[in-house]
């Protein structure tokens, strides 16, 4: 998910361990948009560009974007988290971060970008990747290695933002849980979620395979005991068809 640019109230939580910082600054030029509605946006799809709103710290301006620049700007190494420098019909250059964005749900294209300007001198929240490093010595015992967290949620200034988040796990042995407070600092980027209740990966015991056989077998004798019911059914319907030939 793209930055979230709630200016902290707060200190910093716990320090994380990255990397790398994003610091990635893109220009990005921008035209005015008139026109408002969804009839007009669909058209400005149509012909290759993205609508979109620029947050600024006064009104909010409604923008379009040419989709080759804004994927440009959005696949460089800063990647969603990139501070992108929004030059508005070449005026002045507002220094910003992506909001949020929406995709078609069939395509994956970006339809609909929101920006918000920030202050490079104030901290925003952002979420990163969490990638994980090392073959942990569990899985070389058989054992198997899940990611139980994705993404992280931090605080850092927009130009200090990480990349993304790594973790040795090569230390890590069959029923061992790794959680979020094993991470080590990093000076100027905090972490924002719960360091002792977030796992980030675990190692377990692979399953037996005895247990689908266990099933097998159970669904086997509930299959006879359906048979011989069905069989005492008819036993029992017999007598009573013969009864009632009698009774004509």
């Amino acid at each position: 998910m793209p930055a979230s640019v709630q200016h902290a109230a707060k200190p910093a939580l716990h320090p994380v361990h990255s990397c790398a910082v994003a610091g990635e600054r893109v220009k990005l030029m921008v035209q005015n948009r008139a026109i408002l509605g969804s009839a007009e946006a669909r058209r400005l799809r149509h012909q290759g560009i993205i609508p979109g709103v620029l947050y600024g710290r006064e009104e909010p301006v409604a923008i379009s974007i040419p989709e080759r620049d804004l994927r440009t700007a959005l696949t460089s190494r800063g990647g969603l988290n990139a501070v992108l420098d929004v030059v508005v019909e070449g005026g002045k250059t507002h220094s910003s971060v992506l909001k949020e964005y929406q995709q078609d749900p069939v395509r994956g294209l970006i339809t609909h970008v929101d920006l918000q300007e920030v202050r490079l001198d104030q901290p925003i929240h952002a979420t990163v990747p969490l990638t994980l490093h090392g073959e942990p010595v569990g899985v070389k015992e058989g054992g198997i290695l899940s990611q139980v967290t994705n993404e992280l949620n931090v605080e850092a200034l927009p130009m200090e933002v990480p990349e993304h988040l790594e973790i040795d796990v090569s230390e890590l042995r069959i029923g061992d849980t790794l959680r979020l407070s094993s991470m080590p600092a990093t000076p100027g980027v905090t972490l924002l979620d719960d360091p002792e209740q977030t796992v980030l990966a675990t190692v377990t015991q692979p399953r037996t395979e005895e247990e689908p056989e266990t099933v097998e077998a159970g669904a086997e004798g509930e299959e006879a005991a359906g048979e011989d019911e069905g069989e005492a059914a008819e036993s029992q319907g017999e007598p009573e068809a013969a009864a009632d030939g009698d009774a004509e």
